[in-house]
């Protein structure tokens, strides 16, 4: 006990925290190279393979799709043996996979291995662990965690992806996969190595608790919210017999089909607009630099509020977004538009901290998986439903105008938001 202690480190520094600048730092490197690096790789691809644009935007949706029908295996394989060998394989599977990437010469082979090797290695090693890191080691400050975590995605796509750029101007986008590839498994394999499971495997408590008496984040979940006698602990499927469990896949589903369609077409409305593609391009690149701070703002604010009514606002602030996209015709109202739409990313932490105040930690990467698999069809079908109004009308307010209603109907499921009663292990 007392050899785990000082491996723990000072007093004045949670080991929990280093977990979570493990977890951010691992979300970043993906964030810069796959999530944002698939907009970089996009044209040089298509243009060396031969492909149209719909072809090539076809392996970005199968991603997804992969993605939701993933996610429930995932998240068991997670729970049952912890974050740290779920990714390391993750780790190798991207990694290996961006250098076979860089030798694809087919759609056939290029499916394969973006869909077969790196969006797998990545769904489960980037995506499901490092969020399950923060709701393990922590309940009271669960939000935050969460948050610094998902908003390193927005850092890879400021600083990162450039760089990955400049390597596709520099060299050809063959060579800047192989040295992707290269860099995620020198950079990744070592911190995925570092991760630890949990802080009772330590000798720890969730949040830094004293080892000594009962533990306060056992029976206060939040500052400045209700108390709750109890940490919830509920399996698979009480979670997915309770209300609270669909209601938040229902209002995830609509936020994040919204916030897909947005980003895929976020070039051709403003271009639709009246602005350049120039413009239109530095625009998308503050969305994701601007995503930082609401992240970080809104994570923080989320530990000492009720969440799903933080969320509800948040949607608010979304629809006011889209207004101001759909009759604002200045550029200075499409910055305002950019920076106010930031809040629907920003929401994710929170919606995942909220998950785990619901259900618990036991099972949370399993409960995670499964609605995954439920709500990530939103963000498959949103991206081609607006392509279809577009082609059919000429024009994108027929998909924004259907936007804010969606979105006032997520904004309503959020504000009826409320926790379930735990059916059993109540303290």
């Amino acid at each position: 006990m007392q050899l785990r202690r000082l491996l723990a480190g000072p007093a004045r520094l949670y080991y929990g925290w280093r977990m979570i600048a493990l977890g951010a730092s691992i979300r970043m490197l993906a964030g810069g190279l796959h999530m944002y690096g698939f907009t970089v790789y996009f044209l040089p691809l298509s243009h060396d393979l031969g492909l149209s644009r719909a072809a090539t935007s076809l392996a970005f949706s199968l991603a997804r799709a992969e993605g939701a029908i993933e996610g429930p295996v995932a998240g068991y394989m997670i729970d049952r043996f912890g974050p740290r060998p779920v990714m390391l394989i993750g780790v190798v599977m991207t990694g290996v996979g961006y250098m076979l990437f860089s030798t694809v010469n087919t759609y056939l082979t290029f499916l394969l291995v973006y869909l077969g090797v790196i969006s797998l290695g990545f769904g489960a090693g980037f995506m499901h662990a490092p969020m399950v890191l923060a709701n393990t080691w922590f309940i009271r400050k669960r939000a935050l965690a969460m948050t610094m975590i998902s908003g390193s995605v927005a850092l890879g796509g400021a600083f990162v992806a450039p760089l990955l750029s400049l390597a596709v101007q520099r060299w050809g986008w063959r060579t800047a996969s192989l040295l992707g590839g290269l860099g995620v498994l020198v950079v990744g394999l070592p911190m995925a190595a570092m991760v630890r499971r949990s802080p009772e495997s330590m000798g720890l408590r969730p949040d830094g608790d004293s080892l000594d008496g009962p533990s306060p984040s056992a029976s206060v979940q939040s500052k400045g919210s209700r108390r709750w006698p109890f940490e919830a602990d509920f399996t698979v499927r009480e979670a997915m017999g309770t209300a609270a469990f669909w209601m938040l896949i229902l209002a995830t589903m609509l936020r994040v089909a919204g916030l897909s369609a947005v980003l895929v077409h976020f070039i051709p409305i403003m271009v639709w607009k009246g602005l350049s593609e120039q413009k239109s391009a530095l625009l998308l690149a503050n969305l994701a630099l601007f995503g930082l701070p609401a992240h970080l703002f809104l994570g923080w604010l989320a530990d000492y509020v009720e969440k799903p009514r933080l969320m509800a606002a948040t949607m608010l602030v979304a629809t006011t977004a889209l207004l101001t996209l759909i009759h604002g015709q200045s550029e200075l109202s499409m910055w305002l538009f950019t920076i106010l739409f930031t809040a629907v990313e920003a929401v994710f932490p929170i919606t995942w901290a909220t998950v785990g105040d619901f259900f618990g930690r036991r099972t949370f990467a399993t409960v995670r998986g499964t609605m995954s698999f439920f709500y990530m069809w939103g963000a498959v079908l949103a991206p081609v439903v607006a392509g279809a109004l577009y082609d059919r009308s000429q024009t994108y307010s027929p998909m924004l105008w259907g936007l804010v209603g969606l979105y006032l109907v997520t904004t309503a499921l959020y504000s009826l938001l409320s926790r379930p009663l735990p059916h059993r292990r109540a303290a």
